[in-house]
């Protein structure tokens, strides 16, 4: 259970500052949280919500400043002094292990009563079953995670925290993979929780929800604390014009794609809807451009990609390719159709990491590469001169074509994804955060690689939480908003206000509504 309340804010953080690489992430940030409320943490991408919370967590060393709870110091950069501090982090990327089941999963760190060398779950389970309970689970905690619902998961983390007497649980976008009942249910845990005296600090791109929830809402903008106000001082307007710092302007209505609308498109999305997370999606991407989908995190993006690449089957509308209609039941039939992926999660999704270079490349066009066609040996000779050809292509640094993919660097594994599809027959690629975790010179050298694509024909879709990189890199962009298109950019309107000014708002919206 929470620490009794001491005099004063139970947390204390005082001018909070951390750089990278020369720039500041977090800028003498200042806050105070209380036990018993639910704070709300809200910023642009890139504002610095998340090297805030890597600080209290102790993954990230602050260059300067403090945090105090209850008066005493926190060591810095100390995951376990956090964690023996009472803080508890909850990140959007569940840290379950799915072969695990509930109360293993909960009771993991924590000590556990054993007789003759083997755990004694029952025993150990009394706390994790109290907090089960305290959190309304109603399943077996005998429930492998990997048969969990993602609703049902948020459970097994919050009692997770509470097994470990949390005084204060952070929550990075809770609500981005769950439904309306689902969402309900969480702010019913959250609001009794914080009734108990445990402090919430609540992360989330969706504004409705933090001024109905949080007792009072800090907003960060380019690493600095630009506002905070308690519950009712702040209306979404209000919130969004402190997040981008300035007013919603109403969009230039010269400001669209200038490209013929007479050609045909390469590409065309029509109606398509997935459960909740998109909702009646339409576009056109022509030939020679880079098209690329803007959004905070939930927006739907992400899925909607996943269902242009056959992961996923649509409940609504179709897709067309080249003016025809596809009906694309798998990842399999979407590449016989032309259709490549380059995933977010490249070396859990896309890479092998044990395999060669030269394997990671050419393993799309292995049918090309036979010795003798119709029979299934690749021609060493025809594998080696296809990799090195796309190495040189795309400037990939390897020692040699069979080097370990996995010990290249993160935008050589990129790049040699973007290899894999060059030569497969590619019509359209879907490149999702094509240059998360690249350095500026690898970026720069993967956005070259992009447009050369599409200017040599190739329908070229990207997604992109960065926002500076959607300026540089996109021909036109259409932002996404709760599954669905709020605007389209192009020109000089592609900018990182007007990205970020529709990623909250929807123009399509009256007034009231986010007055």
């Amino acid at each position: 259970m929470p620490p009794a309340a001491s005099v004063g804010p139970w947390m204390r953080i005082r001018g909070l500052t951390k750089s990278f690489a020369g720039e500041l992430a977090l800028d003498h940030a200042d806050l105070d949280i209380e036990q018993g409320k639910v704070h709300g943490l809200v910023g642009a991408n890139g504002a610095g919500k998340s090297t805030l919370i890597r600080c209290l967590a102790g993954v990230t060393v602050a260059d300067e400043g403090s945090v105090t709870i209850a008066g005493e110091d926190l060591q810095k950069g100390s995951p376990r002094a956090s964690e023996k501090a009472g803080l508890a982090f909850i990140h959007q990327e569940l840290n379950l292990i799915p072969h695990f089941n509930a109360l293993q999963n909960m009771l993991l760190g924590a000590p556990k009563v054993t007789r003759f060398g083997i755990i004694d779950w029952q025993r150990s389970g009394v706390a994790a079953r109290a907090a089960a309970e305290r959190v309304g689970i109603r399943f077996p905690l005998e429930t492998k995670v990997s048969e969990l619902s993602v609703a049902q998961r948020w459970l097994v983390m919050i009692s997770k925290a509470l097994v470990g007497e949390a005084s204060m649980i952070a929550m990075d976008e809770p609500t981005a993979s769950l439904s309306g009942p689902e969402s309900e249910q969480l702010f019913a845990i959250i609001r009794d929780l914080s009734a108990q005296g445990v402090a919430i600090l609540y992360v989330s791109h969706r504004l409705e929800e933090v001024l109905q929830l949080c007792d009072r809402i800090t907003v960060l903008r380019d690493g600095r604390i630009v506002d905070g106000a308690e519950r009712g001082a702040l209306n979404k307007k209000g919130l969004v014009r402190a997040i981008i710092g300035h007013d919603i302007r109403p969009p230039d209505a010269r400001a669209r794609f200038a490209s013929d609308r007479n050609q045909q498109p390469t590409f065309s999305v029509r109606d398509i809807a997935w459960k909740s997370a998109v909702k009646g999606v339409s576009f056109d991407l022509y030939k020679g451009e880079v098209l690329a989908l803007g959004g905070l995190v939930g927006a739907g993006r992400t899925e909607l990609a996943h269902l242009v690449a056959g992961a996923s089957r649509p409940n609504a509308g179709h897709f067309e390719l080249d003016g025809k209609r596809l009906d694309i039941a798998n990842e399999a039939e979407a590449v016989r159709a032309g259709i490549a992926l380059v995933p977010e999660e490249r070396r859990s999704q896309g890479v092998m990491l044990q395999q060669s270079v030269g394997f990671n490349i050419n393993i799309s066009t292995l049918k090309k590469l036979r010795a003798i066609p119709g029979l299934p040996f690749v021609s060493d000779r025809k594998a080696r001169r296809q990799a090195n050809s796309l190495i040189a292509q795309l400037g990939i640094k390897t020692p040699s074509v069979d080097a370990r993919i996995g010990g290249l660097s993160g935008g050589n594994q990129q790049k040699a994804l973007i290899a894999r599809w060059l030569n497969a027959g590619t019509r359209l690629l879907i490149l999702d955060e094509p240059s998360r975790g690249v350095d500026v010179g690898a970026r720069e050298e993967i956005h070259d690689a992009i447009r050369a694509l599409a200017r040599s024909g190739v329908g070229i879709l990207v997604i992109s939480s960065d926002v500076e990189e959607l300026t540089l890199l996109a021909d036109r962009v259409l932002v996404m908003r709760e599954g669905r298109v709020t605007g389209e950019l192009t020109g000089a309107d592609i900018t990182e206000a007007r990205i970020i000014e529709l990623s909250y708002h929807d123009p399509n919206d009256e007034e009231g509504d986010i007055a």
